[in-house]
């Protein structure tokens, strides 16, 4: 069936957006999948196959209670994919008009919820000797971009988080990666005229490959880092911008 068959994966925000692309793409390569979401993802879980549990990931409790649900032989998760974040309901602001409140919110989202995922479902991977842990993180990290410090700081947090969870992961045989997108035109992301209007010309003239990034751009990558095909990659970040970040 694919390169994921009989593999559980969560995919947090994986209701919408690119969380809904990623939700097809492990599916279609075999993956059982659980989307944990504040959206509604009852019908994109029937249309899968898969499972929705509604779950704010900023909260610890609602992480554990997903855990607890996701335990039994053959539902325990081979595959989590921290996707959900704030990001494109977000107004671009210079970093002196960012209210506390929103600063606090985007990272109780973007950095304590992927913590508490990792803190649920972690130990269960360590349990079983193998798992892959993948943060959706992004190429804004590597090069900055005005006006979205929250959210950039937030992303930079999770790069690190990376780095620092598969030097202790390692040695339990869970492999934990970042792949950062660049700009992609998801349909979040077009629904915010902002980011588009202020970042999408600039963005595609610093790319090697001069063009808009779309969510299948990213498939390639997802699959590589939750399949066996990089069972010897970890602590590292794929940047999948078209070559607009140069590492």
């Amino acid at each position: 069936m694919g390169r994921l068959k009989d593999k559980v994966a969560i995919v947090t925000g994986g209701a919408k957006g690119l969380g809904a692309e990623f939700t097809h793409a492990l599916s279609q390569e075999g993956a059982r999948v659980i989307i944990a979401d504040i959206a509604d993802g009852t019908d994109l879980a029937r249309d899968v196959n898969g499972k929705y549990i509604k779950t704010d990931i900023s909260n610890p409790d609602q992480c554990r209670k997903l855990a607890e649900l996701t335990s039994e032989p053959g539902t325990a998760p081979d595959i989590l994919v921290n996707n959900a974040a704030v990001y494109a309901s977000l107004e671009m602001q210079r970093y002196d008009e960012i209210e506390p409140d929103l600063w606090d919110k985007v990272m109780a989202t973007n950095v304590r919820g992927t913590f508490n995922m990792i803190r649920a479902i972690g130990p269960m991977m360590e349990e079983r000797g193998s798992g892959k842990i993948i943060n959706i993180t992004s190429g804004t990290v590597y090069k900055g971009l005005p006006n979205m410090l929250h959210y950039i700081a937030s992303k930079g947090a999770i790069t690190a988080m990376t780095r620092a969870l598969s030097r202790e992961l390692g040695p339990s045989g869970i492999c934990v990666n970042s792949l950062a997108p660049g700009l992609t035109m998801s349909s979040s992301i077009l629904e915010n005229e902002d980011h588009l209007a202020g970042t999408r010309e600039k963005v595609i003239a610093s790319r090697a490959i001069q063009r808009d990034g779309l969510p299948q751009d990213l498939i390639g990558a997802l699959i590589f880092l939750a399949s066996g095909d990089s069972d010897f990659v970890t602590g590292q970040t794929l940047v999948v911008d078209g070559g607009s970040v140069n590492t």
